[in-house]
This record gives C-alpha cells, structure tokens and sequence, in this order.
C-alpha cells in the first residue's frame, strides 16, 4: 500500500476507535452528572446486592457475547453467574434459574422478541430483572423491575448498522460488576480465591510461599561483626542464595552482600577483600519485603531497583527469607 494509502486507512481506525470511546465517555459524564443515569444505576445495585442466588444474563446476537463477558466479570469478582441464551431458555434452559436469582437483559433496541419473551418468563417465575438499551421507553425498559438507558448512539459503522459504539458502551454491565464488589468490600484475597490460576493468581500470592532460601531452613544470616571470609564459610559450599544475609546484635537485618559484591572486592583488591569486616563489604539497609507482601509486588520492586535479591522481613526487621529473581523466573511472572 502507499503511503497515502496507509494514513487514510489509519485515519479511518482512529475515528471507529473514537466513536466507540465517546459512546462510553458519554455514558459516564451522564452517570456522574448525578441525575436519573446515577439513581438509576443506584437502584440497579440495590437489586443486585441483595440477590443471594446467581446472576442470569442474557442477550442475542451481539449483545448476548457482550453479555457473556459481562456475566465472567461478575464470577470473578465474587457474584456467581451465568449466561442463558433468550431462545434456549424457552426450551429447558430455564431450569437452571433458581429462587434467589436475578437477571440482566441486554438489547440496545430494546425490543429483541426472544429476550422480552425471556422477560415475561422470568417475571412469571418472581425473578427480578434489571435491563440495559438504549431508552427508557423501551419494551425491555416496560419489563424489567429497573433499567439502564444508554441514549442514543451512532455505530462507529459508516452504514451506522454494525453493532459496534453501542456494544462497547453496553459493557457499562461491567461497572455494576465493579460497583457491586465495591459494596460488598471485595478484597484482594477474595480475588486471589475466583483466579488460584494465570498470571492474576500467581501474582497475588503471599511471597513466602514461593522463595526457596528461608531462614532456618537452607538460609544461613551472619553476624556483622565477622569478616567476608567467615561469612563465606558460614554460607556452606553447597547450595546458596546469591546473598549474604548481614543482621546486627538483635537479629534484624543490617545489610546485603551479593556474589556480585563479592566478585569486584576479590577484583580490586585480591585475597585481601575475604580479611575486610562484613560492615565494609555489605550494601547498608537495603530495600525489603515485608512478610505479607505478594508476588506482584516482588515483580514490581524488583524491576523499578534493577537488583536480583529481595530480603523478605517481619515486623521488626528480622530476615525471614530472601527472593531471588530466579524464584520469579520460576512462576514465568519475569524472563531470566
């Protein structure tokens, strides 16, 4: 392609990019102007925070694959759901629907045959129902207990007929998601229980779990009164952490000497550098873990100090264990 040709077509994402970006934009200065977007979002977490079953979705089409994204939102952040297609439910699949649940119906027009039926359906069975399209006046707006309006909004289509800008803004189910863990005090821990797998599990584990060296166990500390050479031999020739741990009179940490160290003091002054003291050698109050830090945040410090040895402390700065980036290399959280 030209160059010429390049820009124009780069020219035309942008715009499709821009207008579903500004459908959303829209929705949100609506919602934060406080008015009747606000209360209405409002009511639908009132509804939502007492359903002590599961959250039922559903939608065709494209709505229907909006609303299946939306539906694994809220399984992770702590409301089970699932997602029920309008036509099946007509045909068994309204079995799964339990006394407890609730539903969220998407359809931009607002007027999808197959999901009003579902509607009817459900308020026969007493399941409260909250919608999301485009206006409050709405067939699905007349058959949900409390609806959502989206307004008027113009596809990133050039036809204007692709669903497109009206999907994306139909995600706002995705702030309800967010909204209801927030009211429900959803913690990190709680996270961690809906995601033990993938890089979001792996990340919010306790760091304890994962570093190899612990004290007691295969981590010698040495005494900062000694020499390198003694803490050398106190380290063991068999298996070692890439440090020394260094605590003062009271055991708490008082610093780090890496192999690193170790390697330019032998290069610079010879068999002399194993007769310095410790206190010359190590790399004094050092960046720490605290004990009940997580691996992201391992991952974190470890890349904004560049260094491969992180000491893990408790409360009163006593060495519990040392991480070593190849602990991290191990979960595949970093690249060796």
């Amino acid at each position: 392609m030209t160059t010429s040709a390049i820009a124009q077509e780069a020219r035309f994402i942008a715009d499709a990019l821009a207008a579903e970006a500004g459908a959303v934009q829209r929705l949100a200065d609506r919602v934060a102007g406080g008015g009747a977007e606000a209360e209405s979002f409002s009511r639908a977490l009132d509804l939502l925070e007492g359903c002590t079953g599961s959250l039922i979705v559903s939608g065709m089409g494209k709505s229907g694959l909006v609303g299946a994204k939306i539906s694994a939102t809220f399984a992770s952040l702590g409301q089970p759901s699932l997602f029920v297609h309008p036509s099946e439910a007509a045909h068994g699949d309204l079995g799964r629907v339990r006394r407890g649940d609730m539903a969220l119906l998407l359809s931009y027009s607002g007027e999808t045959e197959e999901l009003l039926a579902l509607a009817g359906l459900l308020r026969a069975d007493g399941v409260a129902r909250i919608g999301i399209s485009k206006g409050d006046r709405s067939g699905l707006a007349g058959a949900c207990d409390q609806h959502l309006a989206l307004g008027d909004i113009e596809e990133a289509c050039p036809l204007n007929l692709a669903p497109t800008a009206s999907t994306t803004a139909m995600l706002a189910g995705d702030a309800l998601a967010l909204a209801l863990a927030r009211r429900r005090n959803f913690r990190a821990d709680d996270f961690h229980r809906m995601h033990p797998g993938g890089m979001l599990g792996t990340g919010l584990r306790p760091v304890l779990e994962v570093v190899r060296f612990r004290v007691g166990r295969n981590l010698p500390c040495v005494d900062m009164g000694g020499t390198l050479a003694q803490a050398l031999h106190a380290a063991g020739d068999g298996r070692r952490a890439g440090a020394l741990m260094v605590v003062d009179g009271q055991g708490r940490l008082a610093g780090l000497v890496t192999d690193g160290d170790v390697r330019r003091l032998v290069n610079t002054r010879g068999a002399a550098a194993l007769g310095l003291p410790l206190g010359d050698c190590m790399t004094r109050h050092p960046r720490t873990l605290p004990a009940e830090a997580l691996v992201r945040d391992a991952v974190r410090l470890m890349r904004e100090l560049r260094v491969d040895e992180l000491p893990v402390v408790d409360g009163d700065g006593r060495p519990l264990g040392l991480l070593d980036v190849q602990d991290l290399v191990a979960l595949k959280v970093v690249r060796d």
